[in-house]
């Protein structure tokens, strides 16, 4: 089994950040939208964050986007 790293965290928030700038939505509207503080969501786009599945689910509502779209640049791999 892969093991989770880092880097998808910041690989995750890179998505959330980028699909925010898409629309043009500063942090602290996109946090109030999903019910969430600015600076936890700061910390999610800086990959600092191990967010919750609630959290995804708030976030990708809140952008009005499927949750897949948050995860489009991951790779799932199957072993054994």
């Amino acid at each position: 089994m892969s093991s989770v790293s880092h880097k998808d965290l910041e690989r995750f928030g890179a998505r959330v950040r980028a699909e925010r700038a898409r629309q043009g939505v500063s942090q602290e509207d996109l946090a109030d939208r999903a019910g969430i503080h600015r600076t936890y969501l700061g910390g999610v786009e800086r990959g600092e964050r191990n967010i919750g599945l609630l959290n995804v689910l708030r976030i990708a509502r809140a952008l009005g986007v499927p949750p897949s779209v948050l995860f489009k640049d991951f790779q799932g791999s199957r072993t054994g």
